[in-house]
């Protein structure tokens, strides 16, 4: 497998990036299938209102969500997994002490109760929408292993394990990866067969995707997802490989730092936001990209057409730019208060569908006086420059779960923890807020739109695509099943084989 990203811990709750790794050795309470719906994993059932595993309390203001557990279940180490694993998960993941970044999920939890081994009962302290998205869907932790320790550095994650269907045994870092079977794994085919049918998967660390792609036609490497769509035709003949364009909740996004003194200035924002042109992009990417005018992808019904629409439009761009008081300099940047409008433009360095799209959009904002200085960063680095704020303007990609009203609470709002531009606006937060404390689908739609229409005014990010992911793979692998969420494509590990 290639994995396209300088991976910075195993550990899910601290890593700044998709958990594809650890999908493979730790299990969930329930996760999202290949249709972004939810099934069971560690729980007997999904939680719903029909079958009680959710109960409104306090006149609406509160609610309980209890999950069954499947008997017999066992650790990698041969331990069975209890509900008290579930609430340590919640307190270890909760304490200050802890340092990673993933708490989403964890405040809004009052407290967890235990009657028996197999139920655990959670207390929220209002209506949480997202609740299956959350926290229990990085997956499990061992009580028994990490009771007591500092989970900020112990080595328990440089050989992690947990109830998946695959172990970590060796993590080089900048390198690779290994994993492989868990001879206790829960799970059996339909004939009663123990699963996972693989014994061993070999992550290899390449951020390059040009190297990716190289060594997919040279046999070295059989999986790859993300594959850069300027280079999808590339390996459209490989023999013995499969590409698969696949559908997914993900959007490419330019984001603005608002602790920038220009880029604080709406209209500055704007000369972006008429200054993109998003058909040149998409024809120098392949054209596979859908453009996209809100942050919410079609896939979702609140996905809302009344925002502001910005069309691509040079001269309102330069227009944007006087009326926030630059002039052209000598070199035909933009300047005001004889300071040029010179801004640091991020994305993830050898990611080569961004580093094009970053070409394509220096030179476009180049034309409307604003000169964009590539300062691209990868691994650790990124993620906490995204989480900082270590930037001036940012190109990426976001993906989110099936439920995502979180994602965009992170996102979007005053203290979300993915939110290193600094924007805050507190109709959003009061909106995102009431969006994530319902579980109705029309006040969610009627609140999100709301936030949309907002954050679009604002112009707090400026969406560009949707985007499908191109995942090559070798003709052998049967009944791979490409998952459209930030799940990651490596929930169902345990269902592949190969063909010899």
């Amino acid at each position: 497998m290639a994995l396209g990203y300088d991976l910075d811990t195993l550990d899910p709750y601290a890593s700044g990036f998709l958990t594809d790794v650890q999908s493979t050795f730790l299990e969930p309470l329930v996760y999202p299938d290949e249709n972004a719906k939810f099934q069971p994993a560690l729980a007997v059932e999904v939680p719903t209102l029909a079958n009680k595993g959710i109960r409104i309390t306090d006149n609406g203001k509160k609610m309980i969500v209890t999950y069954k557990l499947r008997p017999g279940v066992k650790w990698a180490d041969g331990e069975p997994v209890t509900s008290a694993d579930v609430k340590f998960t919640w307190e270890a993941i909760k304490d200050p002490k802890y340092l990673g970044p993933e708490k989403d999920g964890t405040e809004e939890i009052e407290r967890i109760e235990t009657p028996d081994p197999l139920t655990a009962v959670i207390y929220y302290k209002q209506i949480f929408s997202g609740f299956k998205s959350a926290l229990f869907s990085y997956g499990i932790l061992p009580k028994h292993v990490l009771e007591g320790k500092d989970l900020n550095k112990d080595p328990f994650w440089d050989k992690p394990f947990g109830a998946g269907p695959f172990r970590v045994t060796e993590f080089k870092r900048g390198q690779y990866v290994i994993v492989e079977r868990n001879p206790n794994y829960w799970r059996k085919d339909a004939a009663g067969n123990q699963l996972p049918y693989i014994d061993r998967i070999i992550f290899k660390i390449i951020p390059n995707t040009n190297t990716t792609v190289t060594q997919l036609k040279s046999g070295e490497v059989n999986f790859a997802y993300n594959i850069p769509f300027t280079l999808a035709p590339s390996i459209d003949n490989v023999p013995g490989l499969k590409v698969i364009n696949a559908k997914t909740l993900a959007f490419r996004h330019l984001t603005f730092n608002f602790k920038n003194e220009f880029l604080k200035d709406l209209n500055v924002r704007k000369a972006f936001a008429y200054g993109v042109d998003r058909d040149s992009i998409n024809k120098a990417l392949g054209g596979y990209l859908k453009p996209l005018n809100t942050f919410v992808v079609s896939s979702f019904d609140f996905a809302s057409n009344a925002v502001p629409i910005y069309k691509y439009d040079p001269a309102k761009a330069k227009a944007a730019l006087k009326e926030a008081g630059f002039n052209p300099g000598p070199d035909g940047i933009m300047v005001k208060d004889g300071k040029r409008l010179s801004l640091k433009f991020m994305t993830q360095a050898g990611r080569a569908e961004y580093e094009l799209a970053q070409q394509v959009i220096i030179a476009q904002m180049k034309a409307v006086g604003v000169e964009l200085i590539p300062d691209n960063k990868s691994g650790a680095a990124l993620s906490d420059a995204r989480r900082k704020g270590g930037y001036d303007v940012w190109y990426s990609g976001w993906i989110t779960p099936a439920d995502p009203i979180d994602s965009y609470v992170s996102f979007y709002t005053t203290k979300g923890f993915n939110n290193g531009s600094g924007y805050s606006n507190a109709t959003v937060d009061s909106f995102l807020e009431k969006a994530s404390q319902t579980l109705d689908p029309s006040l969610v739609t009627l609140y999100m739109a709301r936030v949309q229409n907002q954050v679009l005014s604002d112009l707090a990010t400026l969406p560009l695509f949707e985007a499908p992911q191109i995942i090559a793979v070798t003709e052998k692998l049967q009944n791979f099943k490409p998952n459209p969420t930030n799940q990651t494509n490596f929930r169902n590990t345990s269902d592949w084989w190969l063909k010899k």
